[in-house]
């Protein structure tokens, strides 16, 4: 992902899918798509977020975000939709789902979230890949041949500042409203933020 993130806005009503765009044009690069077909055409592994439109003649949102995560595009999805949500969003692959109508703060905001927890998701990825080739150093190599290893200190360094960044930025998720909630929820209702 670049330092400016790619956004694609899947929109059937090209007068809200160009406000969309406006909207975002100075902090993203934006791309549209004004049909299910056309979106499926426009996404690609350049693109780091999709707002998704969920009602939409010929191919639906629903059918785009089936496609799109049977391609494993490695993107982040927000359905932007009139559609309001019901028990069927249980088994869809979206990240993120706002009702419309949206402004453009509420837009950005989703973005950055979604980034963030992209950031997040490599972040943890990364940790997990060294501390279980560390895991695996430990149970194969003497206590002497670690201390001695040049490659095995870099590695307790990269585990360290990787454990600061991904604690920084878990304490980032949780202060937003939304990812609070979110982490009360998944670690049940006596978990409490600093």
């Amino acid at each position: 992902m670049s330092d400016t993130p790619s956004v694609l806005i899947v929109e059937d009503e090209p007068d809200l899918a160009d406000l969309y765009a406006a909207w975002l044009e100075e902090e993203c690069r934006v791309r549209t798509a004004y049909d299910g077909a056309e979106a499926l055409d426009a996404i690609d592994e350049t693109i780091d977020v999709v707002l998704l439109d969920r009602r939409m003649p010929g191919l639906s949102g629903d059918t785009v975000l089936d496609t799109m995560r049977e391609r494993s595009l490695d993107c982040r999805v927000a359905m932007v939709t009139a559609v309001e949500p019901d028990f069927d969003i249980v088994e869809m692959g979206f990240d993120d789902y706002l009702v419309k109508p949206v402004s453009g703060d509420e837009l950005v905001d989703v973005i950055d979230q979604l980034l963030l927890r992209s950031t997040y998701d490599d972040q943890l990825r990364e940790f997990f890949a060294l501390a279980s080739k560390k895991a695996l150093l430990d149970d194969q190599k003497t206590a002497a041949e670690r201390q001695s290893s040049q490659e095995y200190a870099e590695l307790e360094d990269r585990l360290a500042v990787l454990r600061v960044r991904v604690d920084d930025t878990m304490q980032e998720l949780l202060a937003q409203d939304g990812y609070r909630q979110l982490w009360r929820d998944i670690a049940g209702e006596s978990f409490e933020t600093e």
